[in-house]
């Protein structure tokens, strides 16, 4: 993974900054079918039995079957088994990996290997975490297509707690996924501090204290604090 890529819009006649926006934890065809009105760029699936916001094999396939051209589905696993990831990705047309427990570099590599994809690692960030750890995990899973900052909460995420951003390193912010207690009110303040290249957000756009049920007005706030927060 490379972490030295300048920011963008920060020369002359360079392009604008477009944060990338993954709507995750989705479980509904009505919230798919908001998701893509919306403009987001990708979709995530949570596979992972224990979560209230797991989708079954047949049921991720209905959900994405029809959905258009450039929408990126995005499969999250907590320490998978090759068979679970084998029948999961056999079956759905995932276009990423996204790895949200224990597992290792190597672990990570072999699995993403085996589905034939590539792969993003969440890091969990803890209070005593520091950017020097950042870097160091940043090395360890240089094969990922890039990085998901979360914050450590019991569990493994959607705990809708954010963390300190400054904790990101500023040669990490362009590979960075930003996640972690995001929402309509506080995505834009997290874009112009970290300049992410993207957000991911859950509980944020679901209706509180119903996991997993998602909240068409919040989802419309959310992208729509991204557009503006961009366009500053």
């Amino acid at each position: 993974m490379n972490i030295t890529a300048a920011p963008s819009g920060t020369g002359p006649g360079s392009v604008p900054h477009r944060t990338r926006i993954k709507l995750c934890g989705l479980s509904r065809q009505s919230d798919i079918a908001l998701a893509v009105d919306l403009g987001a760029d990708a979709i995530g699936l949570v596979f992972y039995p224990p979560s209230p916001r797991a989708v079954s094999v047949g049921e991720a396939i209905d959900l994405v079957n029809g959905l258009p051209p450039f929408v990126s589905v995005v499969g999250l696993f907590v320490n998978a088994t090759d068979d679970w990831l084998s029948e999961v990705t056999s079956n759905v047309p995932l276009a990423l990996l996204q790895f949200h427990g224990d597992e290792t570099p190597e672990q990570c590599e072999r699995l993403g290997n085996l589905a034939g994809l590539p792969w993003l690692r969440a890091l969990r960030i803890a209070a005593d975490t520091r950017p020097a750890d950042l870097v160091e995990s940043a090395l360890h899973y240089s094969a990922a297509s890039g990085l998901l900052f979360d914050t450590h909460v019991e569990g493994y995420g959607g705990g809708g707690k954010t963390f300190d951003w400054s904790l990101i390193p500023a040669e990490l912010a362009r590979r960075a996924v930003l996640s972690g207690g995001l929402n309509a009110q506080n995505v834009g303040d997290a874009i112009r501090r970290v300049r992410p290249y993207a957000v991911d957000v859950s509980t944020g756009i679901e209706v509180p204290g119903a996991k997993g049920e998602k909240d068409p007005a919040r989802m419309a706030a959310f992208v729509h604090a991204v557009r503006v927060a961009d366009a500053e």
